[in-house]
């Protein structure tokens, strides 16, 4: 069986904790390797060397910085395919999504290229009599990456992008369900020109996680998860004095309007809602129809699409439309959260409680189902299901339609379906969210703008990607100089005036 370290110091090795995880095959629930899981021992080994590291890397220019950026962009198209298959492999999604998983964490690399630009300092000359002013943005050190099984290639490439542009040296802990594709970018990482040590990628679990909270060399923490891990890994690290950025859960909204299109709409429900399983964080799982009419008629337009999907492995074929959830864990939990609707009130109408995939019996498939008549105290609406679950909530008007999302405690994303641009200005003026789309599902921002949520989404001062990310994995320090000739008259006792 395929056994799967850590990487370090440029090179594959072993994990000596003597501790192991199963890495399954979601389409069929078989193990098909085990990853090491690193001890505190082991992490704290790592980041000492990547400290050393970091020094030369630290003082190499931005611009050759990012010319292993942008040979890492050629690499990771050369082995776009590739990476994929790992990803789908082991995290289930089909092909065609698990490409672009890459392509969305490729995307912020390519943005990296610019790191010498999104560098630059400030300058101000004449601040003062014969004084100059001038900031510049420094690596941090050593940095740290916690990242989900549900983007195994995306959010790495998120968070070790700008963080090796901006001068530092990475601990990426991925998720030890789906490990492989992060030892891959590891691999292309070297062959783009990264020096040894400066990218170590440590496979583990919660001690590895703790390890990383507590070691004093680890100047900043970025994680994507759950909101209760969210909120654990943020307090701690800020408590030792670390920068930290947390992303948490989610509960998206998408508003349907009366005026909307109501055949865009459901495509668009369609698409987010059971896109990977429903196991993404900008997920569409709330469905808010403004008018029984219009819940009608979406309801009427959603069944006969979802009834269509096509469920099954990623080996079946590119036009499947998802595959399995992550582990038996999550498919027993998502099926016991639709019981709780049924039991709790909810109209199941579609019901994939029964769905059985012939010849995958014992893989993790979960079929698709579409609730309607969903009220805000029910657990299905409160809770994060992460699984192709739909929820409908009617409302009677706009303001009960916006005061559902706003009052939620999630606040990711959001999106509303309509014609009329007052009402969608009024949307994204208002609405408490950090990501806002209008007619988009899905509006994860590209890479050269920030991704981040609010609420109890996400836990922090800054952003993913974008020009939040440079402003996270650099400080700023400020210079004020003046030169012998402007002391010529001699010493001062006070701060001079400006004249």
């Amino acid at each position: 069986m395929q056994q799967i370290g850590h990487w370090i110091d440029g090179k594959h090795v072993a994990g000596t904790s003597g501790r192991t995880a199963d890495v399954m095959n979601p389409a069929t629930g078989e193990v098909q390797a085990q990853v090491a899981l690193a001890s505190k021992a082991e992490l704290d080994a790592a980041v000492a060397s990547a400290a050393k590291a970091q020094r030369a890397w630290g003082a190499t220019n931005p611009q050759r910085r990012a010319r292993v950026m942008m040979e890492l962009v050629r690499l990771l198209n050369r082995d776009m395919d590739k990476l994929a298959e790992a990803i789908s492999r082991e995290h289930g999604k089909t092909f065609p999504d698990a490409k672009g998983d890459v392509q969305r964490g490729l995307e912020v690399i390519e943005f990296c290229i610019g790191a010498p630009h999104l560098l630059k300092g400030e300058f101000t000359d004449s601040a003062g009599p014969g004084i100059d002013m001038y900031s510049m943005r420094q690596p941090l050190g050593v940095v740290a990456g916690i990242t989900p099984f549900n983007f195994p290639a995306m959010i790495p490439l998120w968070k070790m992008g700008p963080a090796l542009a901006s001068g530092n040296a990475m601990i990426l802990k991925p998720s030890e369900r789906d490990p492989s594709c992060p030892m891959m970018l590891a691999e292309l990482c070297q062959e783009a020109g990264l020096p040894d040590g400066i990218l170590q990628v440590i496979n583990g679990d919660k001690e590895a996680v703790d390890a990383i909270l507590d070691n004093e060399a680890v100047q900043a923490v970025g994680f994507v998860g759950s909101t209760p891990i969210a909120q654990y890994i943020y307090s701690r690290a800020t408590a030792n004095g670390k920068r930290s950025q947390c992303f948490g859960g989610a509960k998206n909204h998408m508003i349907i309007m009366p005026d909307a299109d109501l055949d865009q709409a459901a495509d668009a429900l369609v698409g987010a809602g059971y896109g990977a399983a429903g196991e993404r964080c900008m997920a569409i799982s709330v469905a808010v129809p403004v008018g029984d009419e219009t819940a009608d008629r979406l309801i009427e337009k959603l069944v006969p699409r979802i009834e269509a999907l096509k469920v099954g492995p990623y080996t079946a074929g590119n036009d499947v439309d998802f595959g399995p959830v992550v582990t038996a864990a999550a498919k027993a939990n998502i099926l016991r959260l639709v019981e709780t609707g049924v039991a709790q009130g909810a109209k199941l109408v579609v019901d994939g409680r029964d769905f059985s995939l012939q010849g995958y019996e014992n893989g993790y498939f979960v079929g698709a189902h579409l609730f309607d008549h969903v009220t805000p105290d029910m657990d299905i609406y409160k809770t994060e299901i992460f699984g192709p679950v739909l929820s409908t909530v009617r409302a009677k008007s706009y303001e009960e339609a916006i005061g559902l999302a706003m009052d939620h405690e999630y606040g990711n994303g959001t999106a509303i379906f309509t014609r009329d641009g007052d009402t969608a200005r009024d949307f994204a003026n208002r609405i408490n969210i950090g990501m806002v789309g209008i007619n988009v599902p899905i509006p994860v921002p590209l890479a050269y703008h920030t991704f981040g949520g609010w609420k109890k989404s996400g836990f922090g001062d800054l952003n993913q990607h974008g020009p939040d990310a440079f402003r996270f994995y650099t400080r700023t320090k400020t210079i004020t100089a003046r030169w012998p000739s402007g002391i010529k008259e001699g010493a001062a006792f006070n701060f001079k005036a400006m004249d």
